[in-house]
């Protein structure tokens, strides 16, 4: 193996699971060699000791094949390839507007009607090159709609492991949430525990603090309620959710750690029927060209609704 690229490897080591979160283990180190944090793309050297943190069950579940590999396949009925939001395509990237609802990958509960699927079907014969089955880069959760970045080749998800693991990204979300802030503008640097840790690393290693921060800006206020924008400059699992929430201001139609009445409220007088979080902007460099890239998801128009409702109307 010396001389093989450290994507490459793990790839053989772990055929049956998703590229994406291969690239996503190494993005949160838990995949090092020799004991240091490794990059996707380092080659190993005779000698090195690769460890991979993490359950057999989750790693080597069965990840579930790519439409495109189907003979004939017929999309399911639940995949109707006019209602894609195509942002940006080029021969690197496929930029979606993901919609609230619909999740990234396939998972506990979830079988199809994902990214994955959506942009695969879409690719079609042009979805797989070189072993490599085009991607989401980054994740949004299911109720989250907006900007959802797919690799389409391998290098590009290699780019966008580096960009997001040195923060060479901007990230920025529209939420509403309960009640009038404190302050015009603020940030929030408060570590996170890790969602993903398991039950036997917490009894060996205690709970494991991430750090994270999130900038805000109040855009439009009642004192019911306010429209903000959060910019991350982390990316840990719920972030936007979880901050907010310390603060004593939840995002509204959070079903996980929202307020119930809040959220009550805001379905019957305003008819908030989802999460109300959505990704509008993101900036990075082009994985090719360097170029900054910007791509913009504009908000859902039930979304705007709800803002008119409650007295925020935007321009």
């Amino acid at each position: 193996m010396a001389g093989v690229r450290l994507d490459k490897f793990l790839r053989r080591m772990f055929s049956t699971v998703p590229v994406s979160h291969l690239f996503k283990m190494v993005r949160t180190k838990k995949v090092r060699v020799n004991a240091k944090r490794a990059q996707a793309d380092q080659p190993l050297a005779l000698g090195d000791t690769v460890s991979v943190r993490g359950t057999e069950d989750r790693l080597m579940r069965p990840a579930a094949a790519p439409l495109n590999n189907a003979p004939n396949h017929k999309l399911p009925i639940s995949l109707d390839l006019k209602k894609l939001e195509i942002l940006f395509e080029d021969d690197w990237i496929l930029a979606l507007n993901k919609p609230s609802g619909m999740a990234a990958h396939a998972g506990s509960g979830i079988v199809d009607g994902t990214v994955v699927d959506y942009a695969r079907a879409y690719l079609g014969t042009h979805a797989t090159r070189n072993g490599f089955t085009a991607s989401p880069a980054h994740r949004l959760d299911r109720e989250t709609s907006g900007v959802i970045l797919v690799a389409k080749r391998r290098p590009a998800m290699v780019h966008f492991t580096d960009v997001f693991t040195r923060g060479l990204s901007q990230k920025r979300y529209l939420t509403l949430v309960k009640g009038k802030m404190p302050r015009p503008r603020g940030e929030i640097d408060a570590p996170l525990s890790e969602r993903q840790q398991t039950l036997a690393s917490k009894d060996r290693r205690g709970v494991n603090m991430q750090t994270a921060l999130t900038r805000y800006l109040v855009l439009k206020t009642t004192l019911a309620c306010g429209l903000l924008e959060c910019e991350i400059k982390t990316g840990r699992t719920h972030q936007i959710r979880r901050h907010l929430v310390s603060l004593g201001h939840p995002v509204a139609g959070d079903k996980k750690y929202g307020d119930f009445e809040f959220n009550r409220e805001a379905r019957t007088q305003w008819g908030l029927k989802r999460m109300f979080l959505h990704a509008r902007r993101i900036e990075f460099p082009h994985p090719e060209t360097q170029i900054k890239m910007v791509i913009e998801a504009q908000l859902p128009s039930e979304l705007v609704q709800v803002l008119e409702r409650a007295g925020l109307e935007t321009q």
